[in-house]
């Protein structure tokens, strides 16, 4: 059986340049005309301009979570979770979910949530401590 190499999340959106240009600058992807993709997709979206405004629509946030998620990228440490956290915030992210580490039974989980120009919220997440 063939295998998948990669997936991305299609985002309807209010203005292409504007997606483009957050994509680029702030989350450090590769743009093309609608693809934003980084580390090998594996984050990766396709972009499509929105026809009316009132088809940009996130995700509502889902029983049981503060805040929602439209996508979710995983990254392999803490301390890689905090580089990425300082990058995006000096190039001027907005956070819907500052840092925050949940404590269980199995370890530390730490995450964040950024959101882009239409509000798709990111969650950037890690369960390893370094």
């Amino acid at each position: 059986m063939s295998r998948v190499k990669f997936s991305v999340k299609v985002l309807v959106v209010s203005d292409m340049e504007a997606s483009k240009r957050f994509y680029a600058d702030v989350l450090g992807c590769e743009v093309t005309d609608w693809w934003v993709v980084r580390d090998d997709y594996a984050l990766g979206f396709k972009l499509i301009q929105a026809d009316r405004i009132e088809d940009v629509q996130p995700n509502k946030v889902g029983k049981y979570q503060e805040v929602s998620w439209d996508t979710y990228a995983y990254v392999e440490t803490h301390a890689d979770m905090d580089e990425l956290y300082e990058a995006f915030k000096a190039k001027g992210a907005r956070f819907i979910q500052e840092p925050v580490v949940t404590e269980a039974d199995w370890g530390a989980w730490k995450e964040f949530v950024i959101v882009d120009p239409d509000n798709y919220a990111i969650g950037f997440g890690s369960g390893k401590k370094n």
